[in-house]
């Protein structure tokens, strides 16, 4: 008798360990989904990009245009360029890139033109550049990028002036030029606080912000902004859990190849990874360098989309990510982000 009643106290407490333990599982699960329907945006499926879908392209925007080109398909890097006209969700081919065909490229927009250069094309790391003119649909090549050959740079569109930087030739890089359309010339200005590639970069009220990337296996957890007056950048707040404040401890933000945009005077940074593909997206406001997490990339309420070295523009304040790859699926697809609207998974 003593010994079924010790029995039957050990199966008591088994049950009671088993029982607090699917409660703290189930707990944990219901945290989880509060905080996913707590987050806010919607993404809406539009028409696909009408070639092949690839990874590492370029796109920029230029008045109520977007273009796009160059890239990897799997296969082949590419020199087809297109033109997206969103009122009508709507692709037209213009004339194909004149340089190599290449990935890892960048672009820009100044003077009603659009800029692309750099990148790597399988064997060798790029410096030339060319402008193209949507007005005649012509290419015309502009003095190489003064700085080493390289791919995983970046761009941005500030005023009616270029800026590029950072990127891979060999090693990692922070050096950073001004393009002046209206001079065709090349000008170095101050380099950027930290070497990297492969990072992400938006512009939000004439000055421009860098954040992410990766330095010799390390992912960059600084943030910069660039003012173009005083030649100068000052260093925001990381975009990791950085302190012991309470700001930052959700942050997970730290990544390479995320597609980039502005909506509204904010900064999003959407998919990218370290050392895998992601589909999160994070909200930057500059009022208070803060970072907001907002409703994960996805596609027909089905999810799937997570991917890497996807590309993003905003046209007439509506912000795009389009394009990049998953492992060996490469995507063909244009999603539209609506950041204050409750996801609605039938978009």
């Amino acid at each position: 008798m003593i010994k079924k009643r010790i029995t039957e106290m050990i199966w008591l407490k088994s049950v009671v360990k088993i029982g607090i333990a699917m409660s703290i599982v189930i707990s944990l699960y219901s945290c989880k989904d509060d905080d996913d329907e707590n987050l806010v945006g919607n993404w809406v499926k539009l028409g696909e990009f009408s070639d092949d879908g690839r990874s590492d392209a370029v796109g920029v925007a230029l008045g109520d245009k977007a273009y796009v080109g160059l890239g990897y398909d799997g296969e082949d890097r590419r020199i087809d360029f297109w033109e997206y006209d969103p009122i009508n969700d709507y692709w037209s081919q213009k004339t194909d890139f004149p340089g190599a065909a290449r990935n890892g490229a960048v672009g820009f927009s100044a003077s009603e033109k659009v800029f692309f250069g750099t990148g790597y094309d399988g064997t060798n790391k790029l410096k030339d550049f060319y402008a193209f003119d949507p007005s005649t649909n012509e290419w015309t090549q502009i003095d190489d990028f003064p700085g080493s050959a390289r791919y995983g740079a970046i761009a941005m569109s500030i005023g009616d002036k270029g800026f590029v930087g950072t990127g891979y030739d060999g090693s990692y890089n922070k050096d950073f030029y001004e393009y002046d359309p209206s001079t065709s010339q090349w000008t170095e200005v101050v380099s950027i606080p930290y070497k990297r590639r492969d990072a992400m970069s938006f512009v939000i009220n004439g000055e421009g912000y860098v954040v992410g990337g990766i330095n010799n296996g390390t992912y960059n957890s600084d943030f910069s902004k660039y003012d173009p007056v005083t030649n100068s950048w000052t260093t925001l707040r990381k975009i990791s859990d950085a302190t012991d404040e309470d700001f930052d401890d959700e942050y997970d933000i730290t990544r390479i190849n995320a597609a980039a945009f502005v909506v509204n005077e904010k900064g999003y940074i959407a998919t990218g990874g370290r050392s895998t593909t992601g589909g999160d997206v994070w909200e930057y406001n500059p009022a208070t360098d803060l970072w907001t997490e907002k409703t994960e990339i996805y596609e027909d309420g089905e999810g799937g989309a997570e991917r890497t070295e996807a590309i993003g523009f905003t046209i007439d304040g509506i912000g795009y990510v389009l394009l990049g790859r998953n492992s060996s699926y490469y995507f063909d697809d244009v999603l539209r982000f609506e950041p204050y609207a409750e996801m609605n998974e039938y978009d």
